[in-house]
């Protein structure tokens, strides 16, 4: 069974979503950049899909497996250095 999301909203610090199978989970905008600096009416013009959120406006994809993993935005991993 796929968890979609079904509800998104914002607060002063925070994403939260409200999945599929009833739970809702958060996470800190500082996580994503692209939606900490955007303004409240570029947050509100998103696209569910079955898999995740889109903001086309702002080129963010945030996937739900990807907030119940703890991820924040993967455009830039962080790189690991050799030793």
């Amino acid at each position: 069974m796929t968890i979609s999301p079904e509800k998104v909203w914002f607060d002063e610090d925070n994403l939260w979503v409200t999945l599929s199978d009833g739970r809702t989970i958060g996470a800190p905008l500082a996580w994503f950049p692209r939606l900490l600096s955007a303004g409240v009416a570029e947050l509100q013009n998103y696209e569910l899909s079955a898999r995740g959120i889109h903001w086309d406006e702002l080129d963010e994809d945030i996937s739900v497996e990807g907030l119940l993993a703890g991820l924040g935005d993967q455009t830039h991993p962080k790189r690991t250095r050799a030793a």
